[in-house]
């Protein structure tokens, strides 16, 4: 497979989405990892989990720093992002599966809430509405 191909398919394919899209891939990706720390702690492969969840850090570090402080929402996200990173913390200093199985379906229900965030505007936008 051409691998250089692939790589301008793939920066094509981020360059044409639109912010909610990449939006939902971070989420997307942040859940994913998720899942793999907590497939690796049952494993006990400790370098994939600790990997997984350093991943995860990233993502949600990354999260916060792109918030958009004009809005009021931007205060609430990023206290729920504090929060995420300091269990993140813990549950990879601890390798504690209790926590990781507590945070998981948060990461989902974000994700979920910005998923349906960005249906209800893309629909707005096809019914009419401006951007």
């Amino acid at each position: 497979m051409d691998r250089r191909g692939y790589q301008q398919y793939k920066q094509q394919s981020v360059g044409s989405m639109t912010p909610g899209e990449l939006l939902l891939l971070l989420y997307d990706e942040l859940v994913k990892r998720a899942t793999m720390a907590s497939i690796a702690l049952d494993k006990e492969d400790f370098p994939a989990f600790e990997a997984a969840v350093d991943r995860c850090t990233d993502i949600v570090n990354y999260l916060d720093e792109t918030l958009d402080h004009k809005y009021p929402i931007s205060q609430e996200l990023g206290r729920m992002y504090e929060y995420f990173t300091y269990q993140l913390g813990r549950i990879k200093i601890g390798r504690n599966r209790q926590e990781l199985e507590r945070l998981r379906p948060m990461l989902g229900d974000m994700r979920d809430a910005f998923r349906t965030a960005e249906k209800n505007s893309s629909g707005q936008l096809g019914k009419g509405g401006q951007a």
